[in-house]
């Protein structure tokens, strides 16, 4: 690596500019912008760099810049030069999938209409992305049916020509058939600028227009022409009934929002034209290659508005640091005044919300098809490794939960990992009854204990004569290379005690704290912190957060019994075996609320009289359970 001493610059002015970054081979790897370049050049050369800011500064070995008069002009030459170079460093996007547009050849003589998911071309007027490739399918038809443009392809279109005969579009009213003259291409013209017309303005515009021409010609008692016009009125109430009639009918904006894990991003974007929503799309971005001090938002609006035109409003989930320069960028290349908001409150708030929703599942689609990749695995686990100092990559990792209600109902889980994926057969679950055990300390050492006592009387089993025999397959007789316990200090000292009492001393331990995901090792006064973003970091998230949810899964089920056999309890004409039906039958009192005296009467042992004594005990407004944190509720 290059000592950046040996290339620092002297004499940087301090004027606005865009700078860039050489490695050895005299490939740009990174493109910035600056208001002031001598400020922000020499922060470059600090020695307290972030983590991959110093990477960038220690693969470079050299750096110039170019002056320009203004900031806008600096966004405009650094995503220039963004473009043309693609340095590595600067933020890579990757569409999480391709994404159909509706495309209208409008420069040619006779204009086509299709469905296009290749590069834009010349020439070529493009609507949308659509989310769903299904239902631009059946605009598409919709639309051929209001305006009968032609969407065959040129060479159809040459045969048609040629032979004087239209295709079946032309038979069924979907194609105005020019290349055998039905219309002349003037006419034809016309229809494709209604198309355009159509989609870029408000239905009900046309509807309205198109209503008229119907009423129109039938006083003048053309009545083929009104019935055409009553069934293009018709499919057009079809192709808009779906829309959302919550946004007002004056919003035209481009709602972008992003939604950040530890070590990928995603931006959605909705397109809001006339109060409908006529196109979405996401990107995802890798945050190893985004430098500290660069925005996902602030990169990605140059990028999407390179080729097209951005509409006077764009609103945000956060506004961006340098969201002036960029907006009078914006201005500059459209025309026209354009605004980048944060909403606040509203219909635009709740609009970003939802787009905010699109982003997390869009990059939830994206990490769990990720997550299955064996490379990316195996690259987490070395990490791992790397950071406990252990010998060798864990390959199987076994997590510790504990879930309670104020010391009562209490329960743990164990969630295995091998090779980086959950091994959910080899899930375990543990009620804890032992009356000592009153906090999460003594539970975790209470677990662990009953856990590895059953890891030594089992190792030394004999599989094969336990399958001759006919014997059931030990449940814990593969030890885990590594233990993760979900808490910090406290609990990773409860958990080595128990393999130090046990006398184990081949298992690696540690904790991961919830509030700033600290990794604590045993004995260790400081936590261990790994890279924010880093895949091994991710990956002991990933295995602390299925052991809660599989925790909180049995500790509900388990209050949930509790709950029913208190309730059971109180009523004096319910025996044991009666009492025992009803519990596996419904399993909580909820489940009971909601039953009749025909489901309840059902069960063996209860009639009808006992049904309804049972359903006059239920307590009114019972309480109930918020299935997010577990809680049980007043009301």
């Amino acid at each position: 690596m290059t000592e950046p001493s040996s290339y620092r610059p002297t004499l940087i002015p301090s004027e606005p500019g865009v700078y860039r970054f050489f490695d050895e081979k005299g490939t740009v790897i990174y493109v910035g912008k600056a208001k002031n370049l001598h400020s922000r050049l020499n922060s470059y050369f600090q020695s307290n760099l972030p983590e991959k800011t110093y990477r960038m500064v220690h693969t470079a070995v050299r750096v110039d810049w170019t002056i320009v008069n203004t900031e806008v002009e600096a966004l405009q030459l650094e995503f220039t030069w963004i473009k043309s170079e693609n340095p590595r460093f600067n933020i890579q996007f990757r569409d999480d999938k391709s994404y159909p547009y509706l495309a209208l050849s409008v420069k040619e003589e006779f204009p086509r209409l299709f469905i296009s998911r290749a590069k834009k071309r010349a020439g070529t007027k493009y609507f949308g992305p659509f989310a769903h490739a299904w239902a631009l399918r059946t605009t598409f038809d919709v639309l051929l049916k209001i305006f009968p443009v032609r969407s065959c392809s040129d060479s159809n279109f040459a045969r048609a020509v040629r032979t004087k005969r239209q295709c079946l579009l032309g038979d069924i009213g979907k194609c105005a058939a020019p290349c055998v003259g039905w219309v002349s291409p003037s006419e034809h013209q016309q229809l494709a600028l209604g198309l355009a017309h159509f989609l870029d303005s408000k239905p009900e515009d046309i509807a309205a227009q198109i209503e008229a021409e119907m009423v129109n010609a039938a006083a003048q008692e053309e009545f083929e022409k009104a019935a055409k016009l009553r069934d293009q009125l018709e499919a057009l109430r079809k192709a808009v009934e779906s829309s959302d009639a919550t946004l007002s009918e004056n919003l035209n904006a481009d709602v972008f929002a992003v939604h950040e894990e530890i070590t990928h991003a995603a931006v959605s974007l909705f397109s809001v034209r006339h109060g409908r929503i006529v196109g979405s799309r996401s990107w995802i971005v890798d945050r190893s290659e985004v430098l500290e001090n660069e925005s996902v938002i602030e990169a990605v609006l140059p990028r999407v508005y390179a080729e097209s035109e951005p509409p006077s409003e764009i609103l945000v989930d956060h506004l961006p640091e340098f969201s002036k320069p960029l907006q009078d960028w914006l201005e500059d290349r459209a025309g026209h005044r354009v605004s980048i908001v944060e909403p606040q409150r509203g219909d635009k708030f709740e609009l970003i919300k939802t787009v905010d929703r699109n982003a997390h599942q869009s990059l939830i689609q994206y990490l769990s098809k990720r997550s299955n990749d064996a490379s990316v695995s195996g690259r987490a686990l070395e990490q791992i490794a790397e950071y406990l100092d252990l010998a060798e990559a864990p390959l199987r990792i076994e997590c510790f939960d504990i879930s309670n209600t104020q010391g009562t109902n209490m329960v743990a889980s164990m969630v295995v990992f091998e090779d980086g994926q959950a091994k959910k057969s080899e899930y375990r679950r543990f009620a804890i009854t032992d009356t000592e055990v009153i906090d999460d300390t003594r539970a975790m050492y209470h677990v662990l204990t009953r856990r590895l006592k059953r890891y030594l009387a089992e190792k030394d089993l004999n599989l094969d004569d336990i399958a001759i025999a006919g014997g059931s397959r030990p449940r814990f007789a593969y030890p885990p290379q590594l233990i993760v316990v979900d808490g910090g200090a406290p609990q990773v000292a409860a958990a080595r005690a128990a393999l130090a009492d046990l006398g184990i001393s081949t298992i690696a331990l540690c904790g991961l704290a919830k509030r700033l995901e600290e990794v604590w090792l045993p004995g260790n006064p400081d936590p261990v912190i790994f890279p924010r973003h880093s895949e091994g970091l991710y990956l002991l998230q990933r295995v602390r957060d299925e052991a809660h949810r599989f925790a909180i899964t049995f500790h509900r089920s388990k209050r949930s019994k509790v709950m029913l056999e208190s309730l059971l309890d109180e009523i004096p004409q319910l025996g044991e075996v009666r009492r025992a039906a009803l519990l596996q039958a419904f399993g909580s009192v909820s489940a009971l609320r909601k039953a009749d005296v025909e489901a309840i009467s059902a069960i063996p042992g209860i009639g009808e009289q006992t049904a309804r004594l049972i359903l006059a005990h239920l307590p009114e407004g019972a309480p109930g359970v918020n299935l997010m944190s577990g809680e049980i509720l007043d009301s």
